[in-house]
């Protein structure tokens, strides 16, 4: 039967499970919008009030469900806003597919209205770019985009749609579902990595990456209980094993324990599974040294050349998380572990530092975190942005189940409120929170009305600081009395809030936090709550005065 490009690829995108397309609306791409209008109940199209807004929730859909969130934004300036969704998806594994309007085939090439050239734009940020220039060929291309998404490092394609392709007929066949191929463990890998581990006195494991699951994530932590061997959780990749699991180490970031790095230089073996060993995780390639390190090293990665792109390891294991965590739950431990007392110490460490530090002001952070602690369900689940501001969550929260942390690893700001959205959008019964620094929120901060506008009853906690405090901490390290461009004169946070339609509230006293924090969670809609604090607790770790002297 004969279709416009916007029915067939409405169709093509169901076929492949889409459930969701966030967008802001163009011309480019009317042709879809009007085949969207009529299959409304199946298909959910969630209107942004920034490309950049919509792209992070697609990421963020990403993130939970494992399957590609897509989103759909107009040429040009449309794109570019939308760009920034598309960098945190291609840095932290995300599946995505961003659908792009484009002009006319006709006009190409004549700097048309809002025309790029999106090979050129994305090739360096996404997986894959395509542009469709026959509206039969959608459903292949959209099947291909989904294969290509989910494939070894999951990241996102960009499919782009000129305008008269769809508008214009043509018969199609849907494409099958693709079956993407799993990267299973060499077995005589997995018999090695164990003579390894026995061979180990001080053994320590590091998860992180993308592409895991909720078993895959149960698998590893009854692994690592069983050997009793400590885990550290990669950048923002808390909620991969159970934080108040005998072994959980602690945080591996912005906000790494001293002790806890000291240990990583200590152990002579580490198990990394679905890590990159980043810049952040290594603070700098200092604790694991590049390209030798002086550990023995285990890098379990879904694609190969990733492995020995930085780090030669001692065994390199070409494998998904899934596949490799239950790899490692089916080894029996040994019966003895030489290594005990260094995962007790370990343990001990990590709760001294959750359960250590002090905030200067009339708002304690360290205190409000322990109230969001007794507050919130287990399943909650946690988003945010970056700025110092994180360091209050990655330290002294405690994530108890996995798909419970939304936070890109590429330090992306104004991240927390679309990601909440999209959240809620997908878990209407969970609890779900935002986190904000001020200069963060105000990045997306008009998110607020598309909350509203769906019904998505999250809450939104803007810490107020009146500066860009990461930025703030580098210039005053780096140059003392000579900052600018780091101070804030923000808007009226509650009222701003209020004027969107949502409830809301301010602290400035942290004996005041609890009874707000009741009324912002049972509100039954959108709800900010604007958290004053001093600038002088410019981090977790460093007050503002004694930077200069103690470092940041």
């Amino acid at each position: 039967m004969s279709q416009t490009g916007g029915e067939i690829l409405l169709e093509a995108l169901m076929t492949q499970g889409a459930d969701i397309v966030f967008c802001l609306p163009g011309e480019s791409f009317l042709g879809f919008l009007s085949a969207a209008w009529a299959r409304q109940d199946r298909l959910r199209v969630i209107t942004s009030r920034n490309e950049g807004g919509a792209a992070y929730m697609a990421e963020a859909y990403g993130k939970l469900t494992g399957r590609p969130g897509v989103a759909f934004v107009t040429r040009g300036p449309g794109a570019c806003n939308a760009s920034v969704g598309v960098l945190t998806a291609w840095q932290d594994g995300t599946p995505l597919v961003l659908l792009v309007g484009q002009s006319k085939q006709g006009y190409r090439g004549r700097e048309a209205y809002q025309e790029v050239e999106f090979r050129k734009m994305f090739g360096a940020i996404a997986k894959h770019v395509e542009e469709v220039s026959d509206p039969a060929r959608i459903p292949e291309i959209i099947g291909r985009a989904y294969a290509i998404a989910t494939s070894g490092q999951p990241g996102p394609v960009v499919v782009v749609f000129p305008q008269d392709v769809l508008e214009s007929r043509a018969e199609a066949l849907l494409a099958p579902v693709r079956q993407v191929a799993q990267a299973y463990p060499d077995p005589s890998a997995i018999k090695r990595l164990a003579a390894l581990l026995e061979q180990a006195e001080r053994p320590l494991a590091i998860v992180g990456g993308s592409g895991w699951t909720a078993s895959a994530s149960r698998n590893f932590t009854a692994f690592a209980e069983a050997w009793n061997i400590p885990v550290a959780a990669s950048f923002r990749r808390q909620d991969l094993i159970d934080n108040e699991s005998p072994v959980y180490a602690g945080e591996l970031g912005t906000t790494l324990d001293p002790e806890l790095a000291e240990r990583l230089r200590q152990a002579d073996l580490l198990l990394v599974a679905g890590a990159r060993l980043s810049e952040v995780d290594t603070q700098a390639y200092s604790l694991v040294e590049v390209p030798n390190p002086r550990q023995s090293l285990v890098h379990a990665y879904p694609v190969g050349e990733e492995l020995g792109r930085v780090y030669a390891p001692s065994l390199g294991v070409v494998t998904d998380a899934p596949a490799f965590a239950a790899a490692l739950a089916a080894l029996s431990p040994p019966q003895a572990k030489p290594w005990s007392e260094w995962t007790a110490a370990i343990r001990r460490q990590a709760e001294r530092n959750r359960e250590t530090g002090n905030c200067p002001g009339d708002l304690d952070m360290v205190e409000i975190m322990a109230e969001l602690g007794r507050s919130l369900p287990g399943d909650a689940i946690i988003c945010q942005g970056a700025g110092n501001y994180t360091g209050w969550v990655q330290r002294y929260y405690r994530f108890r189940h996995f798909g419970t942390q939304l936070a890109p690893i590429n330090g992306s700001m104004g991240y927390g409120l679309p990601a909440a959205i999209a959240a809620k959008i997908l878990h209407p019964e969970r609890t779900v929170v935002a986190f904000a620094g001020d200069g963060c929120f105000s990045m997306n901060g008009q998110e607020l009305a598309t909350a509203v506008q769906e019904g998505a009853n999250i809450l939104i906690l803007v810490i107020n600081n009146g500066m860009y405090g990461t930025i703030r901490a580098h210039q005053e390290r780096s140059f003392p009395g000579r900052t600018l461009a780091t101070d804030l004169v923000n808007p009226d946070f509650v009222a701003l809030a209020e004027a969107h339609g949502a409830w809301a509230g301010r602290v400035e006293r942290t004996a005041d936090f609890p009874a707000v924090l009741s009324c912002a969670l049972n509100v039954g809609r959108p709800a900010l709550v604007e958290l004053r604090l001093s600038p002088e607790a410019l981090s977790t770790r460093v007050m503002l005065s004694s930077l200069r002297k103690e470092g940041f």
